[in-house]
């Protein structure tokens, strides 16, 4: 499998949400000046238009043909500008907020590549969902925003200059009363956070409680557990509603400031307009333009609103993000090498010699997955490797050379053929007949493969649901089988079979492995009757070792481990 770097010299800040965002922005600088200068040429088209029909009103009133068609031209072509500029601002910020959200899915799906098994040890599944659900649509609209932002600034200003020049206290008026609205809507600000972040983080609770149910429905319908299960995901799902409502409300207050604080300012300059023109002091072309600016003010003002929620939002989801990003592997490789050999876990005392089908029969189970994991380096420990310390091989490489197959392996969505048959072998394509029947045939498959309507080209459904548990771990031991690596490590892998299949799987496992170095971690007579050589551990440690037979007749505790006491 082809790896992914183990940093990225342009991984933001892991420190502050804030540095994450503007991460974000410097790696699509060039898209994103582009869509602000579209942006402000848009607004700015937009607030001369209010000056132009002043204008426009005036040679009316002065009865001045010639220039009323100069006005009118003028006006025409600001048209065609404002539509050619927002077709292309709008194109622009689509682009910016893919950018920056998928760019977000890359960073994270790349950390967790890098993160392998630990990840779900320190992140719950919803958690995790929660960002490709939610986050980077905030990230996405938190540089989106930016472009309309940052052009309505620049369009506030611009209407504020043609004010004062034209009437100074109307000018004034404007100057300080959009600053004073900005401030109003600040306090709202920090509880709509503080409120955003716990809903999402109920969401994320809830994502995990729903995966859970939908992964284990056949087990809980087994049991009788779905009522149980149900009630459990309806008061955390109240939880959420309730945690939705509460933002709902700081936000229906900062939508009415929207409207209610712009709508107050068009009154005051429309008033104060209304009174110069009564007065004298303005002609009726500048009291139009007046009215059209104050109107024309909502939009901008409206988008500072805007930018502040979406803003905030980003700032969050940002948080989550960084969440993920700060998390290390608990497993780091190095960078030396090994020609192969002998694996031994020093601790435990297992030996693993090259070519040979070893069993490992523990008193305890944890104790065969604690080996497992240390020989396959997804938890430390004193390994060997030939000559070499395991830790001292690059993570790849030891994935790529000892693969570990367990039951809580999954089957992943698509088709059948390229879910079991994913590492090409000696220059052969994935999915090569001959390889993938053999690999069905040692795992006693076919008759899953023959029931499929489609075959190997069936589409598997999530997590292989369709399929039973002892099917599903007759199709993991089949992919394991063909990915054929130097150490295979197989843990219970006929634990859900029944006797006859196991026998079979037991026998044509044992000839398909022959002068490959294998492990099996088991307690079945059937299995362990089929290895080469078996070890049995107590308490995490090598107790005896030898034949399943010579092992039955000389070591009491392993005789009722694998017997379950029987006889």
């Amino acid at each position: 499998m082809r790896s992914l770097p183990d940093a990225d010299p342009g991984v933001p800040d892991l420190r502050s949400p804030l540095r994450y965002l503007w991460w974000n922005a410097r790696r699509q600088a060039p898209a994103l000046l582009a869509g602000i200068g579209y942006a402000i040429l848009w607004w700015l088209v937009q607030a001369l238009m209010p000056y132009v029909l002043g204008k426009g009103i005036e040679a009316v009133t002065a009865k001045d043909t010639d220039a009323l068609l100069t006005w009118a031209a003028v006006l025409f072509g600001l048209g065609l500008v404002q539509a050619f500029s927002g077709i292309m601002r709008h194109r622009m910020a689509v682009y910016n907020w893919l950018a920056a959200a998928y760019r977000t899915v890359q960073l994270t799906s790349r950390h967790a590549a890098r993160l392998g098994a630990t990840l779900p040890k320190r992140l719950s599944t919803g958690e995790v969902v929660s960002v490709g659900n939610s986050d980077i649509a905030h990230i996405g609209s938190s540089m989106d925003i930016l472009l309309r932002a940052t052009g309505a600034v620049v369009a506030i200003v611009t209407v504020t200059v043609i004010l004062i020049s034209t009437s100074l206290p109307l000018g004034l008026l404007v100057l300080f009363g959009v600053p004073l609205m900005a401030v109003a809507v600040g306090p709202l600000l920090k509880p709509l956070h503080r409120r955003q972040a716990r809903q999402r983080e109920l969401t994320g609770d809830l994502s995990t409680r729903a995966a859970d149910i939908v992964g284990g429905l056949r087990v809980l319908r087994g049991i009788g557990g779905e009522q149980v299960f149900a009630t459990r995901y309806r008061e955390e799902s109240q939880r959420v509603r309730h945690a939705g409502v509460r933002v709902a409300r700081v936000e229906s207050v900062l939508e009415g400031a929207q409207i209610l604080l712009p709508g107050l300012l068009i009154a005051i300059v429309t008033g104060v307009g209304a009174s110069f023109a009564v007065a004298g002091q303005i002609p009726t072309g500048q009291l139009v333009a007046f009215y059209l600016y104050a109107v024309f003010l909502i939009g901008p003002m409206r988008t500072l609103t805007e930018a502040a929620d979406k803003l905030t939002k980003g700032h969050v989801a940002a948080g989550r993000v960084i969440r993920i990003l700060a998390i290390e592997p608990e497993i780091k490789g190095g960078k030396g090498g090994s020609g192969g050999g002998v694996l031994r876990d020093s601790y435990s005392g297992v030996t693993v010699q090259p070519g040979v089908l070893t069993a490992v029969a523990a008193s305890s189970p944890e104790d065969a997955v604690a080996i497992a994991d240390r020989l396959g380096r997804y938890a430390d420990g004193d390994v060997t490797f030939g000559p070499a310390d395991l830790s001292s091989l690059p993570l790849e490489e030891i994935r790529r050379r000892i693969l570990v197959a367990d039951n809580s392996d999954r089957l992943f969505t698509g088709r059948l053929r390229d879910e079991l048959d994913v590492r090409p072998q000696n220059g052969a394509a994935p999915g090569d007949e001959g390889r993938v029947k053999e690999a069905l045939h040692v795992a006693c498959a076919e008759d899953i493969v023959e029931a499929l309507p489609d075959g190997l080209d069936t589409w598997v459904a999530e997590a292989g649901r369709e399929f039973s548990g002892g099917q599903q771990q007759r199709l993991r031991l089949a992919r394991a089988l063909l990915a054929d690596p130097e150490v295979l490590i197989l843990v219970e892998p006929t634990s859900a079979v029944d006797a006859h299949s196991e026998a079979r799987i037991a026998q044509r496992l044992a000839e398909s492995r022959v002068g490959r170095t294998t492990l099996v971690c088991t307690t079945s007579p059937l299995v362990l009757d089929r290895t080469d050589h078996v070890v049995y551990v107590e308490d995490g440690r090598v107790l005896a070792e030898g034949t399943h037979r010579q092992l039955l007749d000389s070591s009491p505790a392993y005789a009722a481990t694998v017997t379950r006491g029987e006889g």
